[in-house]
């Protein structure tokens, strides 16, 4: 189910962002040829008006057509008035940002939602408080067997007052007893969590971890929130989008330099990440959608053909010039705009499977 729910995320993302295109376009008078989710021949199409929908077979994007994107395109003389290139540089310019755009909304509101629903880290003398939720399960600890993530902890040893005392408690349980691996034998804690209504009791003994010298659960709780009001989630939101999008760029503008280089990814790793975070919570799930509408609406921004960017960069060069630029010099920009998107893609592919697979391959 998680992969299902994961590509109808990216097919959302590619629609949202193609209707960008397509809404503004429709409403500044240009003509729409084809509306196509997805990449290659159609498979299926149908016409309403003059535009043409379509489903491609190669699910890695999608595109919408204008009439004279291309200026030496042949076209009805009735329909050269609203081709593309026969608009003013100030509509042009607003068509191509409304798909990035759209992705910059999409990654605000979901962002602003989860705020508003997940409330903001409460802290107290500058210290996060602590809820009673189970945040993480470290794997291959006495812990693992027995909670999960979410698990609420109602006790431990009768002690219910507050997670932070309940973490106190659990500290009591110290090596005592016998020798076990360096570290006597800890005495085991008596865990009371609620899980889907019910309430379970576990006995469970501590580890005993050499490098820390200390006796560990393997479990950690969550932080405790407290509501946010509409603006201060918006707040949130630019905040969190805009420290993220200045990493996005710096990792991408830095692309030669091996420790940037390594973070890069393609939708390939952002698909399986999407998949798994569906798999373990809805709010990781949008959190990953958010960024990754993010990192769409980023690089789509990069001034190279055949990027958004690169359509407004020679809009933009075409104001400044007063006269428009030769299609032909576009043209071989273009190429080489491609190379440096065939490049990060193939540097996201093998970091991809590198990550996804183990070490053992990726540009380093």
């Amino acid at each position: 189910m998680s992969y299902v729910l994961a590509f109808l995320g990216f097919v959302a993302l590619i629609i949202l962002h193609e209707f960008g295109h397509f809404a503004v376009a429709k409403a500044v008078g240009m003509r729409v040829e084809r509306f196509s989710l997805f990449m290659g021949p159609l498979l299926v199409k149908v016409r309403r008006g003059e535009t043409e929908y379509g489903i491609g077979p190669l699910p890695v994007g999608g595109y919408v057509k204008i009439t004279g994107m291309n200026p030496h395109e042949e076209m009805p003389p009735e329909v050269v008035p609203r081709a593309y290139y026969n608009q003013p540089v100030w509509k042009r310019i607003v068509v191509i940002l409304a798909g990035p755009a759209m992705n910059l909304l999409i990654a605000f509101f979901i962002v602003w939602g989860l705020a508003l629903s997940q409330g903001q880290p409460a802290t107290s003398g500058g210290q996060p408080v602590l809820n009673r939720q189970v945040f993480s399960v470290e794997a291959g600890t006495p812990a693992a067997s027995v909670l999960r993530p979410g698990d609420k902890v109602v006790s431990v040893d009768g002690v219910s007052s507050s997670a932070e005392a309940i973490r106190q408690q659990l500290a009591t349980h110290r090596c005592a007893g016998s020798q076990v691996n360096g570290c006597p034998a800890a005495t085991a804690a008596k865990v009371v969590v609620e899980r889907d209504g019910h309430e379970l009791t576990f006995n469970i003994r501590p580890r005993y971890v050499a490098a820390d010298k200390r006796p560990e659960l393997g479990f950690s709780f969550g932080q405790a929130t407290e509501p946010v009001g509409l603006l201060h989630a918006a707040s949130i939101s630019v905040s969190y989008l805009w420290s993220t999008g200045t990493r996005t760029v710096s990792t991408v503008v830095r692309i030669f330099e091996p420790q940037e280089r390594k973070q890069l990814h393609s939708i390939v790793y952002g698909y399986t990440a999407t998949q798994e975070s569906f798999a373990t919570s809805t709010t990781l799930a949008l959190t990953v959608l958010a960024l990754i509408s993010l990192s769409l609406a980023i690089i789509n921004l990069f001034p190279f053909l055949p990027l958004d960017g690169g359509h407004v960069f020679w809009a933009v060069a075409e104001k400044v010039r007063g006269k428009r630029i030769p299609f032909e010099i576009m043209e071989r920009a273009g190429v080489v705009g491609f190379v440096l998107i065939l490049m990060i893609f193939v540097i996201g592919l093998t970091n991809d499977i590198s990550t996804l697979s183990g070490p053992g391959i990726g540009i380093r």
